[in-house]
């Protein structure tokens, strides 16, 4: 970072010393001097000109690379911090730890490296005009003043992004229906409407043109005070990096703090092959959740639903990447997948079925074989006969405990245990077999 705000501050004064330089060449040139007496100033010109470019070019390559080191260590803390919490944050609050890490990576980037560079510059021209004081009271007023009164209150706009995301997902996914509906353009006008209010609202106070007045009102309270030109149009040089100080936001950082739940739902004893049955609501899918977030990592796994734009191979491989060839056909014949393991399967899977898409989520489980398996409806999108069969074959392969969210009766003969969630209409309750 500091390498980034001295190249910055270097290409700045490049900048600065550029203008200034070109205009006492201009002004000495008009008295026609002999050509040597002008050409200090000619290579300087060339010089710095040449310079401003080179130092502008290595101060994009430093900055960012600044932000993107501190993105890699900021993320890792958040990710620890997460790990170590005693309950996972809703999806409300992890919208708002991401938009706070975006945001604070973005204000290093765009408002401290800017401001501190724009200062430091700043400083420099005013030492060297031997503190002209309409000079130092404009750039203080384009340094501090405006910078602070642009500065916007802090708002939770984590419900208008929601908002937006659901909005723009709906045109994105449903552009077919909605046409046919007749309701693509009102859905359209909803989304473009709530995209206008949270660019209002995240938009700061533009003082630009108050800048700019302070520009030019110190140039002229310079110019009665007979500066020289140079100096005048190095001020005006020195206020052309301050000016768009006066737009920059600074976001306050969004709460993210929540109570811990009140309830905590009973876990089942995790021995043996065990079903979990209920309605929909009554709290499966959350039990699931609250028991993974409770096991050692080593010893159980939650089947992980997301598939990735990338080869079959690699996909499963994210259960057990040093696993054999011999192993991953194994692992394929339990769950009956008849992809080729090179097979490109698109973005979230869509180059293949969704019947093809859940065995290649099994598969992955059955490769790791966990010592404790959680499934959520593991077989959704297989027929009833195929899925029967393949979750046979997958808890004949679990040599540790298996924990299955099922809604087909038919099912329940292969498990251990039954434990039913919420009202219930039939008698399976205890043990099935």
């Amino acid at each position: 970072m500091k390498l980034a705000i001295f190249v910055g501050m270097l290409a700045e004064l490049a900048g600065v010393g550029l203008t200034a330089t070109a205009t006492w060449l201009i002004m000495r040139a008009a008295e026609h001097p002999p050509m040597q007496a002008l050409t200090v100033a000619i290579v300087a010109v060339r010089t710095l000109a040449l310079a401003k470019g080179a130092l502008r070019y290595l101060e994009r390559l430093t900055s960012h690379k600044a932000v993107l080191s501190e993105a890699v260590e900021l993320r890792g803390r958040v990710y620890d911090d997460l790990v170590h919490r005693r309950h996972v944050p809703s999806g409300t609050a992890l919208t708002r730890i991401v938009t706070n890490v975006d945001q604070h990576l973005d204000t290093r980037l765009r408002t401290t490296l800017p401001w501190i560079t724009a200062a430091l510059v700043s400083a420099t021209v005013a030492i060297a005009s031997g503190f002209s004081l309409p000079l130092v009271a404009g750039l203080l007023i384009n340094l501090a003043v405006l910078p602070w009164l642009a500065t916007r209150n802090s708002e939770d706009l984590t419900p208008l992004r929601a908002k937006l995301t659901e909005q723009t997902t709906e045109l994105v996914h449903s552009k077919e229906e909605l046409i046919a509906y007749g309701l693509f353009q009102r859905k359209l006008a909803e989304a473009t409407k709530t995209a206008e209010e949270l660019s209002r609202k995240e938009r700061t106070r533009d003082l630009t043109p108050a800048a700019i007045a302070v520009q030019f009102a110190a140039a002229l309270l310079m110019l009665t005070q007979n500066e020289p030109a140079w100096l005048i149009m190095a001020a005006i040089a020195t206020f052309e990096i301050t000016i768009p100080l006066a737009a920059m936001s600074r976001p306050t950082p969004e709460p993210t703090d929540e109570p811990e739940p009140a309830h905590t739902p009973e876990t089942p004893e995790l021995q043996g092959r065990t079903a979990i049955v209920g309605p929909s609501g009554a709290g499966k899918t959350t039990l699931l959740n609250a028991i993974a977030h409770e096991l050692e990592p080593s010893k159980g796994a939650l089947a992980d639903a997301h598939v990735f734009h990338t080869t079959v191979r690699t996909n499963v491989l994210l259960a057990k990447p040093d696993a054999t060839q011999e192993e991953l056909d194994r692992a394929a014949a339990t769950t009956e997948l008849d992809l080729d393991w090179d097979q490109v399967v698109g973005e979230r899977g869509e180059e293949i079925s969704g019947g093809q898409r859940q065995r290649l989520i099994l598969t992955r489980s059955v490769l790791a074989n966990p010592e404790i398996l959680l499934m959520d409806e593991p077989t959704e999108g297989l027929d009833p006969e195929q899925a029967d069969r393949v979750l046979r074959k997958v808890l004949d392969n679990c040599q540790g405990t298996a924990l299955v969210v099922t809604h087909r009766e038919e099912q329940l003969a292969l498990f251990d245990h039954v434990r039913h969630r919420g009202p219930i209409s039939h008698e399976h309750v205890g043990r099935v077999r």
